[in-house]
């Protein structure tokens, strides 16, 4: 089958991409083949993956009418979208700007998951985002806190994540405790100086209305009417869980983030996450997002070392389940 798709030549160069990686890309995925006459494609192949093709290159062209640099995740996302039948929603997503950084670009969800996951923190009390690394949990919180901060609809925000060592020890770090404690928050104020600008975050910071702080911090604290964050919730314990969640007050919202896969707890001790999302789990105010590989939006690299690990720990559990399993 043959199938003609106009490309506006103001759009052209953004959606096949340099030395046209893009349509590149899109033959190999879909087996079909493109030829680029004059501001037309022409796209030959069987009649599914034709209209495939034709569908993933309107949703780019559209991305591009709207005013985004169009990247290979987009590509990606396209492809696995019009996989699953859903690719109608692709400009759906990109409609949904949560904020603007300091330099005026729109943060705003790119994947199906991410807009799930948006979606979920407007409606609950307490969202657990769950997913591996780059899927954009951390940053869309607090993109959401800080705009929830500037409508007046929370008096503050608190930003929080345990202090556990990746490795190293806290006591062979210089400085004093919070020169020590600084560098495993460094995440959060990067995100913060990045969507609100570093001199409105110290000088909210000074009056108390933004506070970024270990979660040992949160023992002993009612936390009414703020929008509370707490990050890398898979090296919590149980306890340090239970006592997070009992500090909530009234009129707050929490977001909880978490990737299963990468703890740094002692060998053998219970993840607070783990245990948290098997206990929590029938409760109707709180909503659960578990973000895939398909949802990461760092470089393209990174989605696939995300997906070589998940199929290399699947394999492995696989594996395990097999030698445990009794013979008969």
């Amino acid at each position: 089958m043959e199938n003609m798709i106009d490309i506006p030549a103001e759009h052209e160069k953004n959606v096949c991409g340099q030395f046209d990686v893009n349509l590149k890309k899109i033959e190999r995925s879909l087996h079909v083949t493109m030829v680029d006459r004059d501001g037309a494609l022409k796209i030959i192949g069987p009649e599914e993956m034709v209209q495939r093709a034709k569908s993933v290159f309107s949703n780019l062209i559209e991305l591009s009418r709207r005013g985004n640099t169009i990247t290979a995740q987009n590509v990606d996302h396209a492809l696995f979208l019009s996989v699953t039948g859903d690719d109608h929603q692709i400009v759906e997503i990109d409609k949904d700007i949560i904020c603007r950084t300091i330099s005026g670009r729109p943060v705003k969800p790119k994947t199906m998951g991410q807009k799930q996951y948006v979606d979920a923190i407007r409606e609950k009390m307490i969202v657990f985002g769950i997913g591996p690394a780059g899927t954009g949990k951390t940053y869309l919180a607090m993109a959401m806190a800080i705009q929830a901060f500037k409508n007046g609809d929370v008096a503050r925000i608190i930003l929080t994540r345990p202090a556990i060592e990746a490795g190293e020890k806290l006591g062979f770090l210089p400085g004093d405790l919070q020169s020590k404690i600084d560098p495993y928050l460094r995440p959060l104020y990067d995100a913060l100086y990045q969507i609100m600008g570093a001199e409105s975050y110290l000088h909210n910071s000074e009056k108390g209305l933004i506070e970024v702080a270990p979660l040992a911090y949160m023992r002993g604290r009612t936390l009414d009417n703020a929008y509370i964050i707490l990050d890398e919730a898979q090296n919590t314990t149980p306890a340090q869980m239970k006592m997070f969640l009992t500090r909530i007050g009234f009129g707050s919202k929490v977001i909880i983030t978490g990737d299963q896969t990468q703890k740094d707890l002692p060998a053998g001790a219970v993840s607070g996450l783990d245990t948290a999302l098997k206990v929590l789990k029938k409760i109707d105010d709180i909503g659960f997002c578990y973000l895939t590989s398909s949802d990461v939006v760092r470089h393209p690299l990174v989605q696939k070392i995300v997906q070589a690990y998940e199929d290399y720990e699947t394999k492995s559990s696989r594996t395990g389940d097999r030698r445990r399993r009794p013979e008969h």
